[in-house]
């Protein structure tokens, strides 16, 4: 096996300066030189083989074809004039190769390989990249204690708790610079596994939405707050509106990944998103469903190797043209890199797998118990009776709070036809369809997109609420009595 310096020392050989990393053309001429020559010795090789097996005057060959006349009538080629004009072409041959029925068809040959290695150089013109090695960093993360002695890493952004007019609750990364104007106060928090969060491998949906709710008790979220949902964080989101409803305000979805084996799906809605995907995608799929011990192999292959690669090639994404355009900016490559050094903290698979199988098993609950409907009495009269003397007003199940759904139509990580069965399942969301928008596009570095998903939530922007001046105002009393104190004592003091 070639060392570092091996590599140098063969590069040297090849002509390639060694304080310069070779490019792809550089590589492709260097190995098709030598492919041509060993290409040229094995056709003298062959031709040497065959003139001592086959070309002797004992031979088959020479018994039944040896004539020239006889050649003639049977396959009726000129093979005198072709030989001749092929000699024409000899003084560029070295003078061991000057038989042209024999050198020619070794020409050929290589002529034909160097077309195809041409044409393969030509398409990927450009240097090898070199992959990126990843870097975990030093813990940064605030943490709090759930009740059950876990650690949960959380991180907050926007404006104070005291200032704060919406508070947003979001299970992964997010990043905008209109929090402020908008007086929004953001809680991001890595899920049991991820990131700094210890991990718990009993956890299912209902306790994903408890954590939630403990993170917001922990940091003083005393009103009810906004839940956000994003792909496939989305799942965390559905259960926050299943299990902890009274303490919302609302939910935001971006592209919604729901369970993409739901019975609830008709025959159309199920194709228009299966077929979308690539076959290793599918494969995850099928693979997450029956045989998840086997993601632990793939998922080491790409993001847990120990180097960065592209988003699309680790999770077989299939993208559009404007989130092609947006992965390939070094802006976003940084972000992306970052968010998965972090991701991957503690280096274990089995995180990624359990929210894998999260996502295409049985959450517990249906979207269709989030629907606003009303809630039905029980039978008899005696219910009857009750509901008549209680004087109550109709009750209902489901999530009363506003749900918006944003949806890229280009997007073919989560396909409009996902949003189109949570819309006729959820019918009073609010979907708000992108066009030319991606997956990724309408999210990730946008501000003047965040602008509007916040007016459309919140409304005009106010900004943070003013500072509380009652501590102020209570202090200034108390300084005016002691001063007021202060003086009558003195007079007191001038009387006696």
């Amino acid at each position: 096996m070639m060392g570092g310096e091996g590599f140098r020392t063969a590069s040297a050989a090849a002509g390639i300066a060694p304080d310069k990393a070779a490019s792809f053309n550089d590589v492709v001429r260097e190995f098709m030189k030598g492919l041509l020559e060993m290409s040229v010795e094995f056709g003298r090789g062959c031709r040497d083989v065959l003139r001592q097996s086959l070309v002797t005057e004992d031979s088959f060959l020479v018994r039944n074809f040896g004539n020239d006349s006889y050649i003639g009538r049977k396959i009726k080629v000129p093979k005198g004039k072709v030989l001749r004009r092929l000699r024409l072409f000899n003084e560029y041959l070295v003078p061991e190769d000057k038989d042209p029925l024999h050198a020619w068809s070794v020409i050929l040959s290589v002529f034909l390989l160097a077309l195809a290695v041409l044409s393969l150089s030509i398409e990927y013109d450009t240097a090898i990249p070199v992959a990126k090695k990843v870097y975990i960093h030093p813990p940064s993360a605030d943490r709090i204690i759930l009740p059950d002695g876990r650690y949960m890493a959380y991180r907050e952004q926007g404006v104070p708790a005291d200032r704060a007019r919406f508070s947003i609750i979001i299970p992964h990364s997010f990043l905008s610079s209109r929090l402020s104007e908008f007086g929004v106060r953001l809680l991001t928090y890595d899920l049991p596994g991820f990131g700094e969060s210890d991990p718990y491998p009993y956890r299912n949906l209902e306790s994903s939405a408890s954590d939630m709710f403990f993170l917001a008790n922990a940091l003083g979220v005393s009103d009810k707050f906004w839940v956000v949902g994003y792909s496939t964080g989305s799942v965390h989101a559905w259960a926050a509106l299943r299990y902890i409803p009274d303490r919302l305000a609302g939910a935001a979805m971006f592209a919604p990944m729901v369970n993409p084996y739901d019975s609830l799906m008709n025959r159309g809605e199920r194709y228009g998103t299966w077929e979308k995907w690539t076959r290793k995608r599918k494969f995850m799929y099928f693979l997450a469903r029956r045989f998840p011990k086997f993601l632990s192999y793939f998922y080491r292959q790409s993001f847990l190797s120990g180097k960065h690669g592209q988003i699309d090639q680790w999770l077989a994404l299939t993208l559009g043209t404007r989130d092609r355009a947006l992965i390939e900016d070094p802006i976003y490559e940084e972000f992306w890199q970052r968010d998965v050094e972090e991701s991957i903290r503690q280096g274990n698979a089995k995180p990624f797998v359990e929210e894998a199988v999260l996502q295409v098993s049985n959450w517990g609950f249906s979207l269709a118990d989030l629907k606003l409907q009303k809630k039905q009495r029980g039978k008899g009269i005696l219910n009857l009776i009750k509901f008549f003397l209680s004087g109550s007003e109709e009750e209902y199940t489901g999530f009363l709070g506003p749900i918006h759904i944003w949806q890229g139509m280009d997007d073919k990580v989560v396909p409009p036809s996902m949003t189109d069965f949570v819309h006729r399942v959820l019918p009073s969301a609010a979907v708000h369809k992108l066009p030319y928008e991606g997956h990724f596009t309408y999210l990730y570095f946008c501000d003047e997109c965040h602008r509007q998903i916040f007016t459309t939530l919140f409304g005009t922007p106010q900004g943070p609420l003013p500072v509380n001046n009652t501590i102020e105002v209570e202090q200034t009393s108390l300084d005016d009595i002691q001063v007021q104190e202060d003086a009558s004592t003195q007079d007191d003091f001038k009387t006696n």
